[in-house]
């Protein structure tokens, strides 16, 4: 199997951002800057590619990947983390234990967030917990089962994401297998992210249609609920819990 990592980024001037992120295997980046450009090398025997567009959206950004990559096994990644040196190595050992699997998740260290101990497989409820730089795909799966990342969504068009989750349903809707591997693969750098602008208003109300868009009106307006109640120390400095839950219900309904 080979693994090819995607990278979604903007305006960068050169492949540093690879030797940035540690990528020791094949490599597309995704960089939506002010031109169209396609630049290629070739490292060891991997092949490292960068192709630029004046495209914007992270969803636009994760489906040209999707469409370019070459890799039997891809591994999402953003512009804001570091991979470990064996990464490749730990990646390929779980698909090579679940010969099933069509995604698997993975942790990123200092994420901010917590991870499950054992291994599961994902299910509706389990995937709304993982984000999209914890996903890896075999890519002939995704792409006979039609998948794409839904363009409606995500950076660039919603300041509140859930591509990866819409993305993840889709696949469990088609069949696909998914699993989640308490393994970590990368850490997360210090930042600001060029994805995420932080717990304002735009955020909560994008929240709720994102939700409403994935479950209903109905089962949206019961997550929301909870939402706004666990991930209040998230958000407490920048939002009242009581302005949060009326942006995310005015999403919603």
């Amino acid at each position: 199997m080979k693994l090819e990592v995607l990278i979604s980024c903007m305006r960068q001037d050169d492949l540093s951002i690879i030797r940035r992120s540690n990528v020791l295997t094949d490599v597309l980046v995704i960089n939506q800057g002010d031109g169209e450009d396609t630049i290629e090398d070739t490292v060891g025997n991997h092949c490292f590619r960068m192709i630029s567009t004046v495209e914007r959206g992270l969803s636009k950004s994760r489906n040209m990947a999707l469409r370019n990559a070459t890799g039997d096994i891809c591994l999402i990644c953003d512009d804001d983390e570091i991979l470990f040196d064996d990464y490749e190595e730990r990646i390929l050992n779980a698909y090579k234990k679940h010969q099933d699997a069509d995604i698997i998740a993975f942790q990123i260290d200092d994420a901010g967030k917590g991870y499950p101990r054992h291994e599961r497989k994902l299910n509706y409820l389990s995937s709304l917990k993982i984000a999209s730089w914890q996903i890896s795909f075999r890519r002939e799966s995704v792409l006979n089962a039609k998948i794409r990342f839904d363009e409606t969504l995500g950076s660039g068009v919603s300041k509140a994401g859930g591509e990866e989750v819409m993305f993840l349903y889709d696949c469990l809707k088609k069949g696909l297998k998914l699993y989640y591997v308490p393994v970590s693969i990368g850490r997360m750098i210090e930042g600001e992210s060029q994805w995420f602008h932080g717990f304002n208003e735009d955020y909560f109300y994008d929240r709720g249609l994102f939700t409403r868009k994935l479950m209903g009106r109905w089962w949206a307006s019961l997550y929301a609920i909870y939402y706004i109640v666990f991930k209040y120390q998230k958000y407490r400095e920048n939002i009242t819990i009581w302005k949060a839950l009326q942006k995310i219900f005015a999403g919603i309904w």
